[in-house]
């Protein structure tokens, strides 16, 4: 009779636990939602309003680049990583390693490239899901094919190269990011190169406390995604701030009116030229659309453009200063001489063939 009672009585107590965990949890989200659409006026009114300069002006162009894409990102990683944690609180890593890491190879690396292609991620804010795919215990190679291809495949970048260019240069588009995210995730694979992810990562737990408990409460997911959240960002912060700073300066001060110079030409190093001009740029895949339609209507070969593009937003400077937190030098290296090659091989296979 009296463990009966113990029961009744802390049943209601884990209920009101509960709902008062999802007034908190939903205020932040409304909170984070406001937070999230006034950071473009905001950084416009510190960068043309409080300190007075011009939009048109290099430093007013990239101070408003500089005061959005700072909190934006930061917004994203924090609530990026509770979602993802709170998610996985109800999978077990058995289950997701199952599900990606389990398969023939390949396979695993096709499912993780077209996972990436419904992902709205940019390369920075794609980083917390990949410490998240390590963490559950799947390969690495398969991980590198999502990482590669949340960013290369934007779903705005393709309803955009739609429009302008039609549904051959926009499947194209698609069908070539898959590829490189794929090919490249399987070599990555096989070379075995855990030793070269920081130690870190295979360190962080579902949880301060340890694993969790066969049936959590709504309070103690939330308890952990918000601890998973506070790590990960107090670790990846500074290298967001420095990463940004980059995109930030060459943003405002390099001219697209370069860009088009550089790569308005039919020459055969035009491939090449126009992967190393995009790495130090910094943009997601729709934010670099207008230089695309700038470059095509200087006459620049499709092969070129997509190369470029694909280079912006894959191997940007920023992100690897991002990565460089979760990856050692040697990986980066890696990462970054593999996917360049795919986009080279697959800007000169379009040139030829179209």
């Amino acid at each position: 009779m009296t463990q009966t009672l113990s029961s009744q009585t802390v049943q209601p107590a884990k209920n009101t636990q509960s709902v008062k965990a999802f007034v908190i949890v939903g205020t932040a989200v409304v909170v984070w939602l406001v937070f999230y659409n006034v950071i473009q006026p905001i950084a416009n009114w510190l960068s043309y309003d409080l300190l007075g300069l011009s939009p048109t002006s290099h430093l007013g162009s990239s101070l408003a680049f500089f005061f959005y894409d700072v909190p934006k990102i930061i917004l994203l990683l924090g609530g990026m990583i509770f979602a993802i944690t709170l998610l996985r609180s109800f999978f077990s890593a058995e289950k997701t390693r199952a599900w990606l890491g389990g398969k023939h190879e390949g396979i695993g690396n096709m499912l993780a490239a077209a996972l990436g292609i419904i992902t709205p991620f940019c390369s920075c804010s794609a980083v917390p899901l990949f410490i998240g795919f390590v963490e559950s215990g799947i390969p690495l190679g398969v991980t590198f094919s999502f990482l590669i291809s949340a960013p290369v495949v934007n779903e705005v970048a393709l309803v955009m190269l739609f429009g302008m260019f039609g549904w051959k240069v926009a499947g194209l588009y698609m069908l070539s990011g898959v590829t490189i995210a794929i090919i490249a995730g399987v070599v990555i694979g096989r070379l075995k190169l855990e030793r070269y992810v920081e130690d870190f990562v295979w360190q962080i737990k579902a949880s301060e406390g340890g694993v969790l408990p066969e049936k959590p409460t709504w309070t103690q997911r939330f308890e952990i995604a918000w601890a998973s959240t506070k790590e990960i960002v107090g670790k990846v912060w500074p290298y967001v701030i420095i990463g940004i700073a980059i995109g930030a300066v060459i943003h405002g001060y390099v001219p697209e009116s370069a860009l088009v110079s550089i790569m308005g030409k039919g020459a055969w190093w035009s491939v090449p030229a126009a992967v190393l001009v995009g790495v130090p740029l910094y943009s997601n895949a729709a934010g670099v659309i207008p230089i695309v339609h700038a470059l095509m209507e200087k006459g620049a070969a499709l092969g070129t453009v997509l190369a470029f593009m694909m280079a912006v937003v894959a191997l940007s400077l920023p992100e690897m200063i991002i990565l460089r937190r979760v990856l050692k030098p040697q990986l980066i290296a890696i990462f970054f001489g593999t996917v360049a090659l795919a986009i080279i091989m697959i800007g000169y296979l379009f040139n030829l063939v179209l």
